[in-house]
């Protein structure tokens, strides 16, 4: 007996409900009308929230061969330009001139970037050119963003700003 009273009330609540859904114009059981009423009683959609636009976050180019065009202005010379390549596994790894190197490297979120301590093979070079790759693996070591500008990728650092040059 129980259990048909419970039925029939559960009938009459959704006979009610869709009586008063038709005369809000609303479809069968959403519990929604149409779009809200106006106090003149014109139908109308309800606003909708449209988010701020924001900039959009670039992506670090992995798996590219960069090849160093200058550090802080000063335009690196010869055939022995320092190069890296950080692959999809954020392993950096590439030449400084004399040197190999390889570390860990992790672009960050808003174009920051996370290098870990480089490890470098001990080649002796001449003093110039020893100069020239310790500036450009400090420069690397604390770089802390990065940008793509035009073609080339910008590092920069407290210790300086390095661009490269995408590699063929």
């Amino acid at each position: 007996m129980r259990a048909v009273l419970i039925a029939t009330l559960a009938c009459t609540v959704m006979a009610a409900t869709s009586q008063a859904q038709a005369q809000m114009g609303g479809g069968p059981n959403t519990g929604f009308g149409k779009g809200y009423r106006r106090p003149g009683g014109e139908d109308k959609k309800a606003p909708q929230y449209v988010p701020g636009t924001k900039a959009q976050e670039k992506n670090f180019p992995l798996d590219s061969t960069w090849t160093a065009v200058s550090i802080n202005g000063k335009p690196f010379g010869g055939g022995d330009r320092p190069s890296f390549i950080l692959d999809k596994q954020y392993r950096a790894r590439g030449y400084g001139g004399c040197n190999t190197f390889a570390a860990t490297a992790f672009p960050l979120k808003e174009q920051h970037i996370a290098v870990g301590p480089l490890a470098l093979t001990k080649k002796s070079c001449d003093k110039a050119l020893a100069a020239a790759e310790q500036a450009f693996f400090v420069a690397l070591r604390t770089a802390a963003a990065w940008d793509i500008v035009g073609a080339q990728l910008v590092l920069k650092s407290p210790n300086g700003e390095l661009r490269f040059d995408r590699a063929l």
